[in-house]
This record gives structure tokens, sequence and C-alpha cells, in this order.
């Protein structure tokens, strides 16, 4: 027996292989699919597809036999990916000099062996697909032509694999980061906020025991402060929720009584007599989760109610049910959104107006937060807008 030799770009190689994560996992249908359509083709009554490890002969897919792993030292495939060749054929390995006396062939009856190199993208051989036989035998040509393009495919399948397991990770960091950018949005509205309600405080107090000293300029510039202090506040309250948005996903569905959810809903708005809504929903119930649905329910509303430019704002509602999915829509009479601005509202701190009708700072956070909640959710959002007609909002959430 001659054991096979390891390649000249071995540490190389080794590396390729490792990157692909595939070396001790379980089986998979894929690779088994292919190994149980070769051996078909082939009328072989073995298949694998093997990865050479540092000392061993990995097994990815084992059709026919019990064991997934052999080693290296004895292994065929050792030797077929040392060859140039497409394809290695050892008809009957007992008149072989590098196999006759291999305990494969001794003691497992591998005469034939027919082996497909796995060639990377970047060259390196990492294993083959191949078929053993116990009885000397060779390959049609269709049947070669065969093996070569199903190691191909398995090469793909790898391809496949490594993609998947970058996207996990890429997906695993993205989630890391988030939560990471939720908690230091926590802590700096917390830390934020105390400073700020102390500017408030005595901005007030400065106000109160000064009543009878204070000019108007400097009436003035207290103003200012509390305006500003105001600004502030809505964005740390805006940049919280929007980032608390999670907390509210976590909850389940639950039925609720449209009329009664409804009504609850815009009890939230009855302050505000210079608001008129008018509701049209058609489902009696409503399965969903209560806190999201309201989270984008009280983001639009007040959207629609900061930016309406007449003197009585009409909002309406309406709800059908799909066969799926609730549609949802909240309209109104406003100013409408400019056709080339549309696309752009729900980016974050995307304000189109500087400041609202009440003369605060637009954040450009309340739509943002919308479409991430609906997007959590899997739903779907667009609008409809023309300019000086109003707004409708509709979008779509499933059951």
């Amino acid at each position: 027996m001659i054991p096979p030799q390891y390649p000249e770009n071995e540490f190389e190689r080794q590396i390729a292989v490792e990157k692909y994560q595939l070396l001790d996992t379980l089986p998979e249908e894929s690779f088994d699919n292919i190994t149980a359509l070769m051996a078909l083709v082939c009328e072989a009554p073995i298949s694998l597809v093997s990865l050479l490890d540092r000392e061993r002969n990995f097994l990815k897919s084992h059709h026919g036999i019990p064991f997934n792993e052999s080693p290296r030292e004895i292994s065929f495939c050792g030797h077929a990916i040392n060859s140039d060749d497409q394809i290695m054929i050892v008809e009957d390995a007992r008149k072989d000099e590098r196999f006759h006396d291999n305990p494969l062939v001794s003691e497992h009856q591998a005469v034939f062996y027919a082996g497909a190199p796995l060639v990377d993208p970047d060259g390196y051989r990492l294993g083959t697909l191949c078929v053993y036989d116990t009885k000397p035998r060779t390959l049609t040509s269709q049947q070669q032509e065969a093996l070569i393009a199903m190691a191909q495919q398995v090469i793909r399948l790898f391809e496949a694999h490594y993609k998947n397991l970058k996207l996990e990770k890429l997906q695993k960091t993205l989630e890391q980061r988030n939560d990471n950018l939720e908690k230091f949005a926590g802590v700096v509205s917390h830390d934020l906020k105390s400073p700020l309600a102390q500017i408030t405080a005595l901005t007030q107090l400065i106000e109160q025991d000064n009543q009878a000293n204070l000019d108007e300029e400097t009436r003035q510039y207290l103003e200012y402060i509390k305006e500003s202090s105001d600004t502030l506040r809505d964005y740390i309250d805006g940049v919280l929720r929007f980032y608390k948005t999670d907390e509210a996903l976590k909850q389940a569905h639950s039925w609720e009584k449209s009329e009664a959810y409804f009504k609850d809903l815009l009890g939230l708005f009855r302050a505000d007599e210079s608001v008129h809504f008018e509701l049209d929903v058609v489902p009696s119930k409503l399965h969903m989760n209560k806190a999201a649905l309201t989270q984008i329910f009280v983001n639009l509303i007040a959207n629609a109610i900061k930016h309406n430019d007449k003197e009585q704002a009409v909002i309406t509602i309406r709800c059908r049910e799909l066969e799926k999915a609730y549609r949802f829509e909240v309209s109104d009479n406003g100013p409408g959104i400019p056709e080339e601005s549309q696309e752009a509202v729900f980016e974050l701190f995307t304000a189109l107006q500087s400041t609202d009708k009440f003369g605060r700072t637009s954040t450009g956070i309340g739509l943002a937060t919308v479409k991430k909640v609906i997007d959590s959710l899997k739903g779907s959002i667009q609008l409809e807008s023309e300019n000086g007609n109003g707004t409708t909002f509709r979008f779509e959430l499933p059951m």
C-alpha cells in the first residue's frame, strides 16, 4: 500500500476545507440525494461525499456504508485530490500497488473506485464525490460526465452553505448591534432627561421669582430655553420609543372587540376639539398584537393632527378583513405630501417640515417607528397623497 501524499498547498487547502464548517456535521438531505442518485446512475452500491481533513477522510454523505470517516492514510480520495484529472478511476484495486493491501480492499472489498475531486472556486481540492463497487469494472463516458457534473453541484451546495453561514453571522452581529444601540438609547435618554428636567424647572423658577424684574428681552430668552428644552425632550422620547418597539412586538396576539378597541384608541385624542374622527370598521373582532397596533395608530394619528393645516382636522380610520390579514387605513384632510418626498417619510430623522402646526420642532421619528413595527410584524405599508388634498396611510398586518 502507498499512502496518499499531502499536496504542496496542504496548509491553504485545509483552511479552505474548514472555511465551509462542514466537518463533523450531521447528514443533510441535499447531499444524501446526490450520493443516492450517483449510486443509481453509476450502478454502484456505495457513493460518498468526502472531505479530506488533516488525518482523516470525513464523509459528509455516505450512501451504502454505516461509518462517516476513515483514516486519511488509507483513503482513495487522498490520491484523487493529488491528480490533475477531472476523475480518478481504479478499475481493480487488488492489482494496483497503491491499494492492493489497503484495509478498505482486504476487509471491505473496495475493489472499484471512481472519484471526481471537489474543487472550490479558488482551485483547492477539498475532497471527492466518489463511488465504490465490490467487483472490478469501469464507468461509461456518460457515467463519468454525470459524476463530474454532480461534483460541481456539491461545490455549489458548499458555497450556498458558506453564504448562509455568513448571513447568519451578519444577522447575529446586527442583532447584537441593535441590542447595544437600544441599551445605549435607553441610557442616554435617561441621563439626558434628568438635567433637562432641571433646566425646565430652573427656567420656570427664574420666571416666578423675578416676574417684576424681567425685561422683555430676558423673557424672550427664557422662552427660547423652554422651547429648546421641549424640542430636546421630544427627540429623546421619540428615540426611546423607536428603540423600545421590540417590547411591544413581544406581546402575544389576542382577540379584541373592534368597537371597544377603537373607542379606547380615540379616547387618547378626545381632549383635542379641533379633531373629528370617522370610523369605518367592518370586522367586529380583531386578532392582533394590541400594543404594537396601538403604537402604529398613535403615531399615524398624531402625525395627521400635528401637520394638519385645516381649522377642523378630519381623520378617517378604516379596517377590512382580508383572507389572512387585516387592512387598515388612516386618512386625513391635511395638506398632503409632495410626490417627490413620499419615499423619504419613513426614514429615521427625516422631517418634511421643520415645525408642526403647534410650533414644535418635527423629529422625524414617528413614521420611522411605524415602518419598523409593521416590518417586524411582517406587514406592509404604503401611502397615497395629493398635494393639498390629504394623505392616506394604508397598511396590512397578518392575523
